[in-house]
């Protein structure tokens, strides 16, 4: 699969302005990361600090691996918090939020603005005192606060090699940037030729030979199915041969739908929405009106636009609802990677030791 998305964020009138903002926002980037680089304005926390971030806007599958990592460190023993900055679903909290409270119980998660502000408030409580680690959830832009590990995330299917710098492309900083990383992991690898992984893993090596890098892709591994009197698990072949849509609000639906239509074995109906949309109720009764005239069989949705569907009453929806379970299988890499994760988590710093 190729990139989809179009080659710039800026609508086809306006793209004329595009390379003049480029190198304008090149400048601010360059002179931003020198300030970072010289550590100015750089704070360090008492616990270590683990960033998964992305050079791109949206997309790559961060929150998957933030879970990832989670779930690693939480299995080690540890006790992580998540810090993100946190986007409106129209519920009062963002998407990923949601998703995270659901799934790690007592993982404590910080959702603001000033991360650095939230953390510090939370570490000054009792469940904030039992913390020994941040995940920083989209933290590689986040520079304020000090990382002992950078973990960035590529899309497969979105070459950043062949990308522009916005809004004359998607990146947020320039390939350079990944200099900055301990651990490059290439996403959605299931979606890419084997030509395409090879290609940009000789570009990584090109900006720092020993970078590790991993190859990931996104596996289902179950599903959960609401219906007007509750909801039940069922394995993914449940979906086989069912006439579905396929929703969703995420930076890059390309691989999303391309799982929908494998699982069902038949193309789905695309009701594909921009990054972070919060489905506010217009826009979920046109995707009501939109199952009934097509009589599916069932809405698929993200986890992350699972929270703002349970917003509709179950016995208003004309089918089943189905939330995707997702997680991240590797193809390499990956104990090199969870060793990354574990001796930066064990490496107390000295504020901490006792």
């Amino acid at each position: 699969m190729t990139d989809t998305r179009p080659s710039s964020p800026l609508p086809g009138a306006l793209r004329v302005f595009a390379r003049p903002l480029a190198a304008g926002y090149s400048r601010i980037i360059g002179s931003r990361n020198a300030a970072f680089d010289a550590g100015r304005g750089v704070v360090e926390i008492d616990r270590p600090v683990i960033s998964v971030g992305n050079l791109s806007v949206g997309g790559t599958g961060k929150t998957p691996m933030v879970a990832w990592v989670v779930r690693t460190l939480v299995e080690a023993g540890h006790h992580p918090a998540i810090a993100m900055r946190g986007y409106a679903s129209g519920a009062g909290e963002s998407d990923e939020a949601l998703e995270y409270r659901e799934s790690f119980d007592g993982v404590p998660v910080v959702a603001q603005p000033d991360r650095l502000a939230g953390l510090l408030a939370l570490f000054a409580t009792e469940q904030g005192e039992k913390c020994d680690c941040v995940v920083l959830d989209d933290g590689f832009q986040h520079r304020r606060i000090s990382r002992q590990l950078d973990i960035v995330l590529v899309d497969a299917t979105c070459n950043p090699f062949s990308d522009r710098l916005l809004p004359s492309g998607w990146l947020r900083e320039p390939v350079a940037s990944l200099a900055r990383a301990g651990v490059v992991v290439l996403t959605h690898s299931e979606s890419a030729p084997a030509s395409e992984l090879a290609g940009i893993k000789r570009e990584i090596a090109r900006i720092k030979t020993a970078l590790k890098i991993a190859v990931s892709r996104h596996v289902w591994k179950s599903l959960t199915v609401v219906v007007a009197d509750g909801q039940r698990s069922e394995p993914v072949a449940w979906l086989r041969g069912k006439r579905v849509v396929a929703a969703c609000g995420i930076g890059n639906p390309g691989p999303f739908v391309k799982s929908v239509n494998e699982a069902a074995g038949n193309p789905a109906i695309e009701f594909v929405r921009p990054d972070h949309d919060p489905f506010v109720p217009r826009t979920l009764q046109q995707l009501v009106d939109l199952a009934k005239a097509r009589a599916v069989d069932a809405i698929v949705v993200t986890g992350k636009d699972w929270a703002k569907l349970k917003r509709v009453r179950r016995e208003a929806w004309p089918c089943p609802v189905v939330r995707a379970h997702l997680e991240i299988a590797f193809d390499e890499g990956a104990e090199a990677l969870k060793r990354a994760v574990l001796d930066t988590a064990d490496a107390a710093l000295p504020a901490r030791e006792q």
